[in-house]
C-alpha cells in the first residue's frame, strides 16, 4: 500500500518518530484540552490545574515550534522542490499537521505573555478554547488524510523492483 509522507513519517525510524511526532504533542494537547474543559467550567484561574494547563500551553506551543522548523525545512520545501507530493491528499496531510500546530504557538505566546497582553481571563479563555478547536480539527483532518492511501487519487509509486522475466509462472501467482 501506498502512503503519505505524513504517514511515511510517522512510520519510519520507530517508535522514534511516533514517539516524537505524535505521542508527545498529543499527549501535551490532551493535556491542555482536558484542563481548558475543567477551566471553562469551574471559572478557577488558580490552583494544579491551572497551572498544569499553563505549562501544558506553552510547552506544546514551543515543541510545535520546532515540529513546524523541522517538518518545513526537512520535508515541505525539499518535497516541493522535488516535485513528490503523492496527491492532493499528501499535501493536505502533510499542511494540515503543520496548520494545526499553529493554534498551539499562539497558546504558548499568551501564556507567555507575548500576545494579547491586556486580555483578562474570560477572554484569554475563549481564545485558548478556540486555539485547542482549532487545533483539533486540524490535527483530525491531518490524521485521517494521512492515513488515505494516495493511489485512490491516481499517485503510482515508482518501481524500485523490476520484475524478472526468466521467472516461470507458478512464482508470479505468490507475488500478488
Amino acid at each position: 500500500m501506498n502512503m503519505t509522507h505524513y504517514m511515511e513519517l510517522l512510520a519510519v525510524n520507530q517508535p522514534w518518530n511516533l514517539i516524537i511526532f505524535m505521542a508527545i504533542p498529543i499527549v501535551l494537547a490532551e493535556t491542555l484540552a482536558i484542563t481548558e474543559l475543567y477551566l471553562l467550567f469551574t471559572r478557577k484561574f488558580e490552583g494544579a490545574v491551572y497551572y498544569l494547563n499553563r505549562f501544558a500551553g506553552i510547552a506544546v506551543g514551543v515543541y510545535f515550534i520546532g515540529i513546524i522548523y523541522y517538518i518545513v525545512t526537512n520535508a515541505i520545501i525539499p518535497i516541493t522542490i522535488a516535485g513528490e507530493w503523492r496527491t492532493v491528499i499528501d499535501v493536505i496531510a502533510v499542511g494540515s499537521y503543520v496548520i494545526a500546530g499553529l493554534p498551539l504557538v499562539w497558546i504558548a505566546l499568551q501564556e507567555l505573555g507575548l500576545v494579547n497582553k491586556r486580555l483578562g481571563h474570560e477572554h484569554k479563555l475563549k481564545i485558548h478554547a478556540i486555539c485547542v478547536a482549532l487545533f483539533l480539527v486540524f490535527g483530525h483532518v491531518a490524521m485521517i488524510s494521512g492515513m488515505i492511501d494516495p493511489s485512490i487519487l491516481g499517485y503510482k509509486a515508482p518501481h524500485t523492483m523490476e520484475m524478472n522475466h526468466d521467472m516461470p509462472s507458478e512464482h508470479m501467482d505468490h507475488m500478488k
